[in-house]
């Protein structure tokens, strides 16, 4: 195989969970364009079946399904819809997350509505659709997690940034869980040849945060700027491909530095 073909991600059938909002919209964006088969599943599917549609008109291999983390009914019928389609499922990237959470004295019902979806829901997406993945003997398992997993909170820079109280504590917990879940993944089912790794980005430049804040949280990474979504595609789509057959439960911080200081 040549060096570039083992980055191709053709003719894979891919299932991203969470396939919206600024980063879901870029990997689905960019797995159809790596003419790989996409499937991409979300709790609202009004959104996500109109990005489908879009990109189906410009003759990408896209559909969309509806399919709640938190209901293991739901997965299940997200897994089969694919494999009655397409045969097989050769990898799964789990970006899904709910954010109910309104602060750290939240009600006690916010928190347990984020395990349910973060938590236990990453653990039932990659149980699910890693037992359809290991039938193939081969194929990834992509976990999207975040640097905040890896660190503790700035609160600083979000007063300096005018946006304090930007951090809720349930998102720190299962992110960081996240980076160790894949680890067990990837033990648990590397005997099966599938791999199983965690991407861990920095902050996102979007409309969910103000100019100044991106000024403050720049000058704070080595590379002197917040993310974009396009930052995280290349990264998900190597550990989709065979140019990353031999790593598994590994984190990858996609974080312009961040974390490196």
């Amino acid at each position: 195989m040549k060096t570039l073909d083992m980055f191709s991600v053709e003719g894979k059938v891919v299932v991203i969970l969470g396939g919206k909002g600024v980063y879901g919209n870029a990997m689905v964006e960019g797995f159809a364009e790596g003419s790989a088969k996409v499937y991409i599943g979300a709790r609202t599917i009004d959104t996500l079946e109109n990005n489908a549609a879009a990109l189906r008109e410009k003759g990408y291999y896209v559909t969309a399904f509806k399919a709640d983390q938190a209901d293991e009914d739901s997965l299940f019928a997200f897994r089969d819809f694919v494999l009655e389609r397409e045969g097989r499922i050769d990898a799964a990237v789990l970006n899904a997350v709910a954010r109910p959470v309104s602060g750290f004295h939240c009600p006690k019902s916010e928190y347990e509505e984020s395990m349910a979806v973060n938590g236990t829901g990453t653990f039932l997406a990659m149980r699910t659709f890693g037992d359809a993945i290991a039938e193939n003997r081969e194929g990834s398992i992509v976990m999207i997690g975040s640097m905040q997993g890896m660190i503790g909170p700035d609160y600083p820079m979000y007063e300096e940034a005018q946006m304090p109280g930007g951090m809720a504590a349930d998102y720190f917990f299962h992110k960081g869980g996240m980076i160790n879940l894949a680890r067990f993944g990837g033990s648990y089912y590397g005997r099966f040849g599938v791999r199983c790794n965690c991407v861990s980005p920095g902050g996102c430049r979007s409309e969910h945060n103000t100019a100044r804040f991106a000024e403050v949280y720049g000058k704070r990474t080595q590379l002197g700027r917040m993310a974009t979504a396009e930052d995280l595609v290349g990264t998900v789509i190597f550990l989709v491909s065979d140019a990353s057959k031999y790593i598994t439960g590994a984190n990858i911080p996609v974080d312009g530095g961040y974390t490196a200081k």
